[in-house]
């Protein structure tokens, strides 16, 4: 007889409640202490965290992965339940236990308080921004923000009267200069996603907690898994849960994670939002999560040996890549960072625009794509003097973002090596 087979269950609400089946197989549901990750349990390392984190196999019946609930409508026991509002699982869009799974896991690998998915990044950093501001509020936004965001911050904010001012993402603690009394968030993204500028997030996290400034971060490029968001001041993380933490480009997703302090409003604003993420998608990020490790160390060392092979090239005026010690913010990213993802760009010494069809449009292994951190290897050209206005892009030649795939690093050196061949043969 199954006295107790529990599954704990991560909410929005004030506590987490765990499922269980009593002596005659009735489905009951109790409080229990908050969070489960802070309790007396074995201090886990990183590797270890990815294959533990959001599942239990004791609580459900033995499975090693947490189960998939399709859901809408929950039912709700006795009118009281109704009114109390204290069950758990209360409707499909504030999530089941199969969202709580990931998100658990999120806010454990991150090193934060509790954490939220949305349906793509896009929609983590446009949840997190309106969560967090209103009319008459100041942002100021990095200037190598991804594109997107841009939009988002030109198109909407400002049109609900929201200041948004863009800065140079190398300054540092000099951004004291920029904060108003009306500041209320400063965003950043390190490194960018295109130019790659690594920010001194423990700067600037001194500077903006000083002025009561939420300091906001997406950390995408490096995953929980290179940079720790939290021990070095961020409030709200954001990542493209699309990109590693799925690593096979068949999900869209996002996720916030952030303090405990600025846990409540962040909550609030994804349920008024009415964000949610599928339950299919969520096992397979659940799924991906488990090779996290193997996967973005085969990345990086991929996309070194790329960037070392194409720095050495005529055709390359320069490999933007943090990683190497030519980088102007490499000693930052040492500082700071784990490891390096498998993402970095290039910059083309000046061609025509036929000789730099002829490379990309016969490359055989990397795709143009303007997505990444999944298996397979990508290529786009970027044009990041269009929209920059705190700062100017001044580079002569075309700006290539790579995204270096689990492919045989020296079977896409050769695929690199025959486009540059193409781009000569092109320039005549």
């Amino acid at each position: 007889m199954l006295d107790s087979l529990r599954l704990t269950a991560r909410t929005g609400s004030a506590n987490p409640y765990a499922f269980y089946l009593d002596g005659d197989f009735t489905l009951k549901w109790r409080p229990v202490p908050e969070p489960r990750h802070e309790q007396n349990r074995m201090k886990k390392k990183q590797d270890t965290l990815i294959v533990t984190a959001g599942r239990d196999p004791e609580a459900n019946f033995g499975i090693v992965n947490p189960p998939v609930y399709h859901a809408s409508t929950v039912l709700y026991p006795t009118i009281e339940a109704v009114k109390a509002r204290t069950q758990p699982v209360t409707y499909g869009r504030r999530g089941t236990p199969t969202t709580f799974a990931l998100q658990d896991a999120i806010a454990e690998l991150e090193g934060g308080y509790r954490s939220v998915l949305t349906p793509s990044g896009l929609a983590a950093v446009t949840t997190a921004l309106l969560a967090h501001l209103k009319t008459g509020d100041h942002l100021l936004m990095t200037d190598s923000v991804y594109e997107p965001s841009r939009h988002f911050c030109d198109k909407v904010l400002m049109r609900y009267g929201i200041a948004v001012e863009y800065y140079d993402p190398r300054i540092g603690a000099g951004i004291e200069k920029l904060i108003r009394p009306e500041t209320k968030a400063i965003f950043t993204e390190s490194p960018g996603s295109v130019t790659f500028e690594v920010q001194d997030i423990p700067a600037i996290a001194d500077v903006a907690h000083l002025s009561g400034v939420l300091l906001m971060m997406d950390n995408t490029w490096a995953s929980p898994l290179y940079f720790k968001p939290f021990e070095h001041g961020v409030d709200v993380s954001i990542q493209a849960v699309t990109k590693y933490l799925c690593g096979h480009s068949d999900v869209m997703m996002g996720s916030i994670t952030t303090t405990e302090a600025a846990w409540k409003e962040t909550l609030a604003g994804h349920g008024a939002l009415g964000t949610c993420a599928a339950p299919d998608d969520i096992y397979l990020v659940l799924r991906g999560i488990r090779t996290l490790s193997v996967r973005l160390e085969r990345h990086m060392q991929t996309g070194l040996k790329l960037a070392h092979w194409l720095a050495g090239r005529p055709e390359v005026a320069r490999v933007i890549h943090p990683a190497l010690p030519s980088h102007p913010d490499h000693a930052i990213w040492k500082r700071d960072f784990t490891g390096a993802s498998g993402l970095f760009s290039i910059e083309l010494q000046p061609c025509s625009d036929k000789a730099l069809a002829a490379l990309l449009d016969g490359l055989e292994l990397f795709g143009m794509g303007y997505s990444w951190g999944g298996f397979e290897s990508l290529i786009i050209p970027q044009y990041p003097a269009k929209i920059r206005t705190a700062t100017r892009w001044t580079a002569a030649g075309q700006i290539l973002r790579l995204h270096a795939g689990l492919e045989d690093p020296d079977d896409l050196i050769a695929d690199l090596k025959a486009g540059f061949e193409r781009l000569h043969a092109a320039n005549g």
